[in-house]
């Protein structure tokens, strides 16, 4: 069997470690997974109950339209319901953009580092693709918009950037869309949104009565704690949703991730509580990064990129066989990095502990 020639040699997507396999493999009783981005509070109380409602009805097929979950969205974030097209994650959008719109003939161009996915999904469609260097964790928009030419067809803005956790402010991504060709589909990947509290963030949903070329992709897998769930969605102008609806799947939604995100979406009280201890936390990894000498990138996420001046496996490593998982930046663009989930303060303030034996450790040998 012969498969298409860029798949040869591809890596797959790796998340970070199981819980359970971490436990078996180094023979630990507890683990903190600080590794996938996850939201360490979980879910809205309310969307274990619509899960516990709807499971009677395992029998029927989703709604294939996500007509309920069409309808909370898009009052909930001011738009029409042809706005919108929902994906198994929003790395499932990703894909259906990367196949309505790629092919060997055109090009993409992405950051350097960020999401992976737009670098596979691009390989996979045979098309180029172009990274241009970040700046200090930060789109080099100016770098990237040199990088369009004719056949480039997808631009990719991943705002808070993974794994840096940094963004692109109002100021920056307006002059930036005004200068990319209408040719060019730009979009904004704000899967960390409602975790932003930088006042200079920008407010893409106005944009995109003036921007056709503009696509927003969000997620309920990280504030919304319905990782497990695989749900995201994207918002553009109703004529690019019906370029992409017939690339959708059918039923690619559950019925759970759907009445579990209704619900979730019901429940602000909830989400407000976990910025705000997120918010928190990420002082407290600022703080001990400055007590240690140790260069971080600002995050407006749910996670901190730390330069630990040595190998990111060898760091995560260590934390490992503390019951620690975490991502080494060998793989994520930052080699000397660590990617670190805030969690809750209690794990948090244990994982403190651990680094300062690291720290301590190193500093003797040297």
């Amino acid at each position: 069997m012969q498969a298409k020639p860029q798949l040869q040699g591809l890596p797959s997507y790796k998340p970070g470690k199981p819980i359970e396999e971490v436990k078996k493999e180094l023979g630990l009783t507890k683990v903190v997974k600080l590794a996938s981005n996850e939201n360490p509070y979980g879910a809205s109380p309310l969307a274990a109950k619509a899960i516990s409602e709807a499971a009677s009805q395992t029998a029927i097929y989703p709604d294939g339209y996500a007509a309920v979950i069409r309808e909370k969205v898009a009052t909930k974030i001011g738009v029409e319901q042809n706005q919108l097209i929902f994906g198994n994650g929003s790395d499932e959008v990703i894909q259906f953009l990367c196949r309505a719109f790629l092919s060997p003939e055109t090009n993409t161009v992405t950051a350097d580092p960020t999401f992976s996915q737009y670098k596979l999904n691009a390989t996979i469609e045979g098309a180029e693709v172009r990274e241009v260097p970040c700046v200090e964790g930060v789109h080099d928009l100016d770098a990237m918009l040199k990088a369009i030419d004719e056949n480039t067809r997808i631009i990719w803005v991943c705002n808070p950037n993974n794994p840096s956790g940094t963004y692109v402010s109002q100021e920056a991504f307006t002059s930036f869309l005004e200068r990319v060709p209408s040719h060019v589909l730009v979009v904004s990947d704000e899967a960390y949104f409602e975790y932003v509290t930088a006042s200079d963030y920008p407010e893409t949903l106005p944009l995109l009565e003036k921007y056709e070329n503009l696509m927003i992709l969000r997620t309920f897998s990280k504030a919304y704690g319905l990782a497990a769930l695989r749900v995201g969605y994207g918002v553009a102008n109703p004529a690019l949703i019906s370029l992409l609806d017939p690339v959708r799947p059918p039923f690619n939604n559950t019925t759970f991730a759907h009445v579990a995100a209704v619900a979730s979406l019901e429940d602000d009280k909830f989400i407000s509580s976990c910025v705000k201890k997120n918010t928190a936390a990420l002082k407290q990894f600022e703080k001990f990064c400055q007590t240690h000498k140790l260069k971080y990138y600002p995050s407006q996420t749910n996670f901190i990129l730390i330069d630990f001046n040595r190998s990111g496996d060898e760091v995560f490593d260590y934390l490992l066989k503390k019951g620690f998982i975490v991502r080494s930046g060998e793989a994520l663009g930052f080699p000397t990095c660590v990617r670190i989930t805030v969690g809750t303060d209690e794990e948090n303030q244990e994982l403190f502990s651990v680094l300062e034996e690291l720290l301590v450790s190193k500093a003797v040998e040297q």
